[in-house]
This record gives structure tokens, C-alpha cells and sequence, in this order.
């Protein structure tokens, strides 16, 4: 796995980015490139104009997950096949204001932030400051984390 050694070697590069670009569409590779410190994920097959707009998410913090590969991810971690994330108590949920708590679930329902806003109809700026303050609130590190943890807690199918 060159992404984890990569990440081993440089434990101090805080602000660096990563985007995985592989041809294999394996669900624990892509598991293990986000564990390590990834933001992205996408197969070589991607046309360049989504890789550059990919690029571009990733560089303003934003996670990118290959579609072919979201699901079944998802679907792995509500499942328990794999190891969760370390995720927040319910407190922190519970510190959610209505708003932030209705963007999580738009997020985890695979919406952009223009999407969100359309549905709210919200400024794009007003989601990404909701979008900050989630990842801020549960400690994540970006919407692959909070979309995962939002499965995890049922905020998709109403248990939560």
C-alpha cells in the first residue's frame, strides 16, 4: 500500500492533500486509503475533467469518493463489515443545531453543497459554513467521515 507508507514517512505534513488515483475498484483499498489520511479516492478511469474538478475539492478540503465505490462503502461500515471510525459520543450529535443535523443528512444522501442549498434554498457559503461546523462539532476530518458516521447513527432511515 504506497499510500500508507507515504503517510508513515511524513507524519508532520499536516496540510497535505491526497487524492488516490488506482485501477483497482476494491472496497479495502479505498477503506484503507481514507484510514490512512486520503481525501479522495477515484478509479484511473475517470474522465480528466472530474479528476480536475476532484483536484480542486480535495485542495479546499472538501473528501471525493469514486461513485462506483460510495455505496458499497457505505453499505460495508452500516453493515459492521468493517472497522468503524472512531466516531463521536451521542453528546456531540446532540450538540447538532436542527439545521447543521438536516445538512448531515443531506450530505450522507450523496448531495453537494449547491444541492443542500438548493433544498434549503441557502446561499452555497451558508451550507459551507453548516458543513464547517459539523466537521468541527463531531472532530472529523471531512464529509467521507461525516457521511459514514451519519449511516452509522441511522440519521439516514429516521432512527436518529
Amino acid at each position: 500500500m504506497g499510500w500508507r507508507r507515504r503517510a508513515d514517512r511524513q507524519p508532520d505534513a499536516v496540510d497535505t492533500k491526497v487524492l488516490i488515483l488506482t485501477t483497482f475498484d476494491l472496497d479495502e483499498y479505498a477503506y484503507e486509503a481514507l484510514q490512512a489520511g486520503a481525501s479522495g479516492f477515484l478509479l484511473k478511469d475517470t474522465p480528466i475533467d472530474e479528476v480536475v474538478a476532484a483536484i480542486g475539492h480535495v485542495h479546499r478540503g472538501d473528501a471525493v469518493v469514486a461513485p462506483s465505490t460510495t455505496r458499497r462503502l457505505v453499505d460495508h461500515f452500516s453493515s459492521g463489515q468493517l472497522r468503524s471510525l472512531d466516531k463521536p459520543d451521542d453528546g456531540h450529535l446532540a450538540s447538532l443545531t436542527t439545521r447543521e443535523r438536516e445538512v448531515l443528512q443531506l450530505m450522507a444522501r450523496g448531495l453537494s453543497n449547491a444541492e443542500i442549498a438548493a433544498e434549503f434554498v441557502l446561499a452555497e457559503g451558508t451550507v459551507k459554513v453548516h458543513v464547517g461546523r459539523i466537521l468541527a462539532k463531531l472532530s472529523l476530518r471531512d464529509r467521507v467521515q461525516a457521511v459514514v458516521l451519519a449511516h452509522e447513527a441511522g440519521l439516514i432511515d429516521g432512527r436518529s
